[in-house]
């Protein structure tokens, strides 16, 4: 169906005298990019390539345009640095921010990020997350003046998001969990999910809301190269079973005490099972230390241990048998990586879980008993190569924040 039919069906009966300029306008603000854009006859939704005349035209206004990335959590490093590669090549200018919290800042170092330390985590108190976020964008708000950014950027940072929309300033948020809550003020003004996330009502226009092929973890995972230097480093034997874990991020509004007790079954059975090995990776200090006084017996013998430095995640996980995890960001990791991998997250599944369950790319653990009965202790064959085929979540990210800036006018 070419675009004269397609608005013929869909408006014949609201427009029976449209001008060219009245047609340009319904498509650059009322059709989402990527959604419906062109019907097939099934139905199916298309994700369209980019003409070369607006291409030529976005390369000239990008250069005048200044993008404000916050990176406000550790998995927001390695997915943003595909994205600022690619909006650098196109011309735009890239201003970074990360919150002193988790791994964030160091593993940005770590890959050579340059950006500016502001704020940290606050706990998680309810009434003291509400002073954090608000404490925060005061103090984001002499970078915010000094760099004068066109646009905002992030994957749920609230601070950021929360100041650039007193201060009128588009925001553009990233999110990949549909359960996750904030305050009406500190949601973006545009909002990119996943295709699997469609069904569910987010608390924004719809015509704000834009979509991406896959899952996130595919904008970076690609691009991953092995390094088998990281098992020396940490005294860990090919000839073991490696089992990287991931405690539940307690300190989350949608923890759930239930993914506690499903990770001390599953450690309780490890330290029962000869020629297993355990890398656990605990969010914070804080976590590691009450980890460390209230199950001494994990840590007997070096059976668990613990990275003295922050990691290359997909790095670990490549050379793990498989992987025990309590929050999303590493599950899904290794379901692209295609490791083993099973979830005892046990807040509200997220529909990119649950199309992953689907798949039989990731295994839910839901009870005690399925500790033991779903979750299997054997080695894999790491001789195996990634697989590193095209995946258009970045692709369309990309275009989607283009799309944006144009209907935006910025620039």
């Amino acid at each position: 169906m070419n675009l004269i039919d397609f608005y013929y069906t869909k408006y014949a009966g609201q427009y029976w005298h449209v001008l060219p300029r009245d047609i340009a306008k319904i498509w650059r603000q009322s059709v989402p990019y990527g959604v419906n854009r062109s019907i097939t006859k099934t139905g199916d939704t298309v994700f369209p390539p980019e003409t070369e005349t607006r291409q030529a035209l976005q390369k000239v206004r990008s250069g005048r345009i200044k993008i404000w990335i916050d990176l406000d959590n550790t998995p927001h490093v390695p997915f943003f640095i595909p994205i600022i590669s690619d909006l650098e090549k196109r011309g735009y200018q890239i201003v970074l921010t990360a919150r002193d919290a988790f791994q964030v800042c160091e593993l940005a170092e770590e890959h050579g990020m340059r950006f500016t330390r502001i704020g940290r985590h606050y706990g998680k108190n309810p009434i003291m997350k509400i002073v954090g976020l608000l404490l925060r964008s005061l103090q984001l708000l002499p970078f915010c003046m000094r760099q004068r950014p066109s646009l905002a950027l992030s994957h749920g940072a609230r601070s950021q998001t929360f100041l650039c929309n007193l201060l009128r300033i588009p925001t553009i948020g990233l999110a990949d969990y549909e359960h996750a809550r904030s305050m009406p003020t500190a949601r973006p003004k545009w909002l990119i999910v996943p295709e699997s996330v469609m069904g569910y009502d987010f608390p924004i226009k719809s015509n704000r809301l834009r979509l991406y092929r896959g899952f996130k973890e595919d904008v970076y995972v690609p691009m991953f190269r092995s390094d088998p230097t990281l098992l020396g480093e940490l005294g860990l034997f090919p000839d073991e079973t490696i089992i990287t874990v991931r405690p539940p991020a307690n300190e989350a509004h949608y923890y759930n005490p239930e993914s506690d007790k499903l990770l001390e079954e599953f450690m309780s059975r490890v330290c029962q099972t000869p020629g297993t090995r355990v890398v656990l990776l605990p969010r914070n200090r804080r976590q590691e230390e009450a980890m460390r006084a209230a199950h001494r017996d994990w840590f007997h013998d070096s059976r668990t241990i613990v990275p003295p430095r922050a990691l290359d995640g997909l790095n670990l996980l490549w050379f793990s048998d498989l992987v025990v995890s309590g929050g999303g960001t590493m599950n899904r990791e290794a379901a692209a990586l295609g490791i083993p991998v099973y979830s005892i997250f046990r807040g509200k599944t997220g529909a990119v879980d649950s199309a992953l369950e689907h798949e039989g790319r990731l295994k839910m653990i839901r009870s005690i008993d399925e500790v033991w009965s779903k979750i299997q202790l054997v080695r894999r064959d790491k001789n195996l190569q990634p697989d590193k085929s095209f995946r258009p979540a970045l692709k369309d990210i990309i275009n989607n924040i283009e799309d944006i800036i144009w209907i935006e006018r910025i620039g």
